[in-house]
């Protein structure tokens, strides 16, 4: 008996990578698996059924059950196609994992409006698509779990990634939100910033030396290693994990803070401009966050 038996689970972007070890591992746990992918190349053209149904094979070769589907997260009418379907196939929805996505790097300054709107189309709006749908059927049945994919590149920071990584902020906020409003319902919503090698990250531009190197060190970076920690989320004896940030990568899991007041400037006049200068500014500064970059903070190599 796997710890997801008898569960649906519904994988977004699980025609390869990360969402596909997920989906993977959850039938190997007993769940049935709804396997969400477009087939679409990294630029966004193309699109086919191949890559959700050479995972549901998979899955059934090995004895699970699972079933492809090829519905837009991006749009909120095919979102509700994602849910109803695994609702038409297996009766009922337990989990839904949010991973598909999609990259447009490049600097702020040269960002066009159509590079910002795809990645948060997909990432922040499809989360939210999926999971709006998902909703009624948690709180009607007073259970359910999701779990997104947030980024270090937002929760630290990357170069050209203004699209990305203010969509995987915001998926924090959105997870956080779900969290505290679904709690009475017995749902939970959680997050985890994966690092693996995917064919997402293949495509990041590799011009410099250094940035060949950290490609190699990301290519030594798993995408199945993901998935135990996300399905443990989704098992019953997760129940009371809710509203937290997690990180995995390779060996390692990581749970990451939140904001939170660190510094407190107060005056019994009231403030003006001129004291905020004087005084406030110089309080906090020895607080200030330096300007880092997510290989800044995870500095050493995976483990």
């Amino acid at each position: 008996m796997g710890l997801l038996e008898g569960k649906v689970v519904i994988v977004t972007g699980a025609g390869a990578g990360v969402g596909k070890g997920i989906a993977c591992e959850a039938a190997r746990q007993g769940a049935r698996v709804v396997v969400n992918d477009i087939g679409v190349n990294i630029d966004g053209s193309g699109g086919s059924a191949g890559p959700a149904q050479q995972t549901v094979d998979e899955i059934r070769a090995a004895g699970g059950e699972a079933v492809a589907n090829t519905d837009s997260v991006a749009e909120w009418p095919s979102a509700q196609k994602i849910v109803q379907q695994a609702l038409d196939t297996f009766g009922r929805i337990d989990a839904v994992v949010n991973n598909a996505g999609n990259l447009r790097d490049t600097v702020f300054h040269r960002m066009t409006e159509d590079e910002f709107d795809a990645v948060v189309r997909v990432h922040l709006k499809g989360t939210w698509n999926v999971s709006r749908s998902a909703a009624p059927h948690f709180k009607s049945q007073e259970s359910g779990a999701f779990v997104h994919m947030t980024s270090t590149s937002g929760l630290i920071g990357n170069f050209g990634q203004a699209n990305y990584a203010a969509a995987k902020m915001g998926i924090v906020g959105l997870s956080k939100s779900i969290a505290i409003d679904m709690q009475r319902f017995n749902v939970r919503s959680n997050c985890i910033a994966p690092f693996a090698f995917t064919r997402m990250v293949g495509s990041v531009p590799t011009e410099s030396d250094e940035a060949k190197e950290r490609m190699k060190v990301y290519m030594t970076m798993e995408s199945g290693k993901i998935a135990p920690f996300t399905l443990a989320l989704l098992t019953d004896q997760a129940k009371h994990v809710n509203g937290q940030i997690f990180g995995v990568r390779n060996n390692e899991i990581y749970l990451f803070s939140q904001p939170r007041p660190i510094r407190t400037a107060h005056t019994a006049e009231g403030w003006t401009v001129q004291s905020c200068v004087e005084r406030a500014i110089p309080m906090f500064e020895k607080s200030f966050f330096p300007l880092e970059l997510s290989r800044d903070v995870f500095a050493w190599d995976p483990v």
